[in-house]
């Protein structure tokens, strides 16, 4: 079986209110891309991907006139997609909501949040609270209490493989970015990148409690999708000492696995493998990062045979078709990690 992320940019421009594609010579969100271009380019890659699941970061809107299901099941109809059906979580306000195309001939998919919903006069739980509330933590040991929220809440997926009958929990996750947006002066930058990144490991934390409780309790589990962060990808790291990458990877017996997560964590130094590509105009370059994962529990570790980065320069395959090369480029900044799977 094939699992994958995506993180596809700006995809909810790409559809009207009916759920509709709109495939047009219009400007897409993407820097001089159309929509026909990255509507075609994006039918491109997710054929050629022909993942059995596939979690969708950046997933197009819900609000009262639109849905995300709906969108995302006119997409996969549109380009005869074996992952044809939807499901999401919580919505959020910003445009970007979390979901999850499955073949619904393979496997079942539900959303199945769990976590504590706090009780006014009621004692905190010990458990984390779910992903739509709030998460009580000091995060710089000053004896105050923080209060963090996710403004994309994780998307929590009980999937069941019909073929065996096997249950897998599914995470899709797109934590905060570190981007310190709105600052006008050096001071600024540096007050506002500390304080996203706080609130980035934060989420991190909230999020590795909830992993926790899964390995604790035995369930397979896979977490997945883009964490905007990883060793050593800023200054800033240095201060609170981990990235929330290494935070949800744990440490102990109860660790998470990622081969490129593991291979960046040992080699500070030199090539890393990387899953995003942004364009800097000041500095007129390109900037490589790794920052999509997929994470699986150690039951599941075994039965994993292949992490593939769909990467149109080191990815072998692609490089060699440039049909597909063009696709991933033209399609959005960030490209396909996926995960063949025994299951």
């Amino acid at each position: 079986m094939r699992l994958a992320t995506y993180n596809v940019e700006w995809f909810d421009a790409l559809f009207d209110d009916a759920g509709n594609l709109i495939a047009d010579g219009s400007w897409s969100a993407r820097h001089d891309v159309t929509k026909a271009m990255q509507t075609e380019a994006l039918g491109i890659v997710f054929t050629a991907l022909d993942a059995d699941v596939v979690m969708v970061i950046e997933a197009p809107d819900t609000n009262r006139q639109r849905s995300t299901v709906r969108a995302l099941e006119s997409f996969a109809e549109a380009f005869e997609l074996r992952a044809r059906k939807a499901v999401m979580g919580f919505s959020n306000e910003t445009q970007q909501e979390i979901a999850l195309l499955y073949d619904p001939d393979l496997v079942s998919a539900r959303h199945d949040p769990i976590g504590w919903a706090p009780v006014p006069g009621a004692p905190q739980s010990t458990a984390a609270p779910r992903f739509d509330g709030t998460f009580r933590i000091d995060l710089d040991i000053d004896a105050t209490e923080d209060r963090v929220v996710f403004s994309k809440p994780p998307l929590e997926i009980e999937m069941t493989v019909r073929a065996t009958g096997e249950v897998i929990r599914l995470i899709g996750a797109h934590l905060k970015s570190k981007a310190p947006h709105g600052a006008t002066n050096r001071d600024e930058v540096m007050r506002l990148s500390i304080a996203n990144r706080r609130k980035q490991l934060a989420q991190a934390i909230w999020l590795r409690h909830r992993v926790a409780e899964h390995l604790d309790a035995g369930d397979p589990l896979i977490v997945m999708g883009d964490l905007n962060d990883g060793p050593g990808l800023d200054e800033y790291e240095n201060l609170f000492g981990r990235s929330s990458v290494e935070i949800i990877l744990g440490t102990a017996d109860l660790v998470l696995y990622d081969p490129h997560a593991s291979r960046a964590l040992q080699r500070r130094i030199g090539p890393q493998p990387t899953s995003a590509r942004f364009y800097i105009p000041k500095e007129e370059r390109f900037l490589q990062a790794l920052l999509d994962y997929v994470m699986v529990s150690p039951d599941l570790k075994p039965k994993a045979r292949r992490w593939r980065i769909w990467h149109p320069f080191d990815d072998p395959a692609c490089w060699k078709t440039p049909e597909l090369r063009e696709a991933l480029l033209t399609a959005s900044d960030h490209f396909p990690i996926s995960l063949d799977i025994d299951l």
